[in-house]
């Protein structure tokens, strides 16, 4: 193994403990009063990531990649345990045994996510140290999904009364929802569509979207923060979704250089 197993693991520990951290702090939050034992569930997954992000400080690039490796398992168990626990609670809603702030989908998105951070932990024990690159399109198909996911929950949270702000939010809703059903599209014609000039052009589309829904994000953040909107979105979850944009963005550039590095030729 090299440092770049190290590296890229200590990386997707970092971003996703603190996103599933603040996860359960969100579903803690939306719960009623009645839910103690839910809401302390919720709490022990907060206390379970600060302990990851304080074993994190332990390690650097230099670490040892097989402490490392024992260290994606442990993280992994923890991702695997709050994914279980978002899918119960979904259940719970699902048959209204619970009623609770947090919608539906929210809780199926972000038990997407808690699946995605265990897979690359998996796959980063196993020696996949970055997404194949046949793996481009459907990468994609899931941060799609999140960002079309984020648009339509910042539309609900809104005011109703921030008319300007509610368009903008289902403008991207739309839009992403487009793009979405273009990578599934595109996705079904693999593998012919694995030819670098047309998943550049794939990217290239993808990211002139995130990088505008990114900008948008930040801008409410902002005025969140300055009390300048009216909504129900929590400041920290204003901040959330703003770094989960930010890290697509991030991850469409690693694939835009992975295929500049393999060229003109297929993939596979």
């Amino acid at each position: 193994m090299s440092n770049e197993f190290v590296v890229r693991s200590l990386d997707e520990i970092q971003f996703w403990s603190r996103i599933m951290k603040e996860h359960a702090l969100f579903l803690s939050l939306g719960f009623t009063f009645n839910e103690q034992k839910l809401i302390e569930e919720a709490q022990q997954f907060i206390t379970v990531f600060e302990r990851i992000e304080e074993q994190l400080a332990g390690y650097s690039e230099h670490s040892d990649p097989q402490q490392i490796r024992a260290f994606n398992s442990q993280v992994y168990q923890a991702a695997a345990s709050i994914w279980a626990y978002k899918r119960k609670v979904l259940g719970l809603i699902l048959r209204c045994e619970i009623f609770t702030n947090n919608y539906p989908l929210l809780v199926d998105h972000i038990s997407r996510e808690a699946a995605y951070f265990a897979n690359r932990l998996k796959e980063l024990n196993e020696g996949t140290l970055q997404p194949l690159p046949e793996a481009i399109i459907q990468e994609n198909v899931f941060f799609l999904k999140i960002m079309a996911d984020h648009a339509k929950f910042i539309g609900h949270l809104l005011d109703p009364s921030e008319r300007k702000l509610v368009d903008q939010a289902r403008e991207f809703s739309h839009d992403f929802d487009q793009l979405l059903y273009q990578a599934i599209d595109l996705d079904s014609m693999r593998p012919q569509s694995e030819t670098t000039p047309l998943l550049t052009q794939f990217l290239d589309q993808n990211r002139v979207s995130v990088v505008s829904l990114r900008d948008f994000k930040k801008t409410a953040r902002d005025l969140i923060d300055e009390c300048r909107i009216k909504s129900n979105i929590h400041p920290l979850l204003a901040d959330h979704v703003f770094r989960e944009a930010s890290r697509f963005v991030e991850i469409i550039d690693m694939f835009e250089e992975s295929l500049v590095n393999i060229g003109p030729d297929k993939i596979c």
